[in-house]
């Protein structure tokens, strides 16, 4: 089992990323999965969550309007699309997967988590 996260790098104030969170191992249709980030010296916070099936979508606060959270199944890959990117979005970004309904869930539920991608964003 395996999540490798991918498509940070470093952004100007109001640029966009995709990152992209691909799955291996297992059948990702079956997981929900969330993204989450940390940034120095602060915890883990989660960002947004996918449902399985019903593909329903869950967003922090600080990022609804400004992130979109997908999935395609057939490339085993959940994105995520970050626009109109603020200095407090640095952070490096984890993807997780947890055999749940419904997103949110506990960070507990989460049994695998991708290395992370890290996210500049900078002028």
């Amino acid at each position: 089992v395996q999540l490798q996260a991918s498509g940070g790098g470093l952004v100007q104030p109001g640029g966009s990323l995709r990152l992209a969170c691909r799955a291996s191992g297992f059948l990702l249709d079956y997981y929900l999965v969330g993204w989450f980030r940390q940034a120095p010296g602060k915890e883990r916070e989660a960002v947004s969550c996918i449902s399985r099936f019903e593909n329903s979508e869950h967003y922090a606060d600080s990022v609804k309007g400004r992130f979109t959270i997908s999935r395609d199944n057939a490339k085993s890959t959940v994105y995520l699309r970050l626009n109109n990117l603020k200095p407090e979005d640095t952070a490096v970004y984890y993807c997780a997967r947890a055999f749940l309904r419904s997103c949110p869930g506990r960070t507990t539920d989460y049994d695998y988590w991708g290395q992370g991608t890290l996210v500049t964003v900078s002028s």
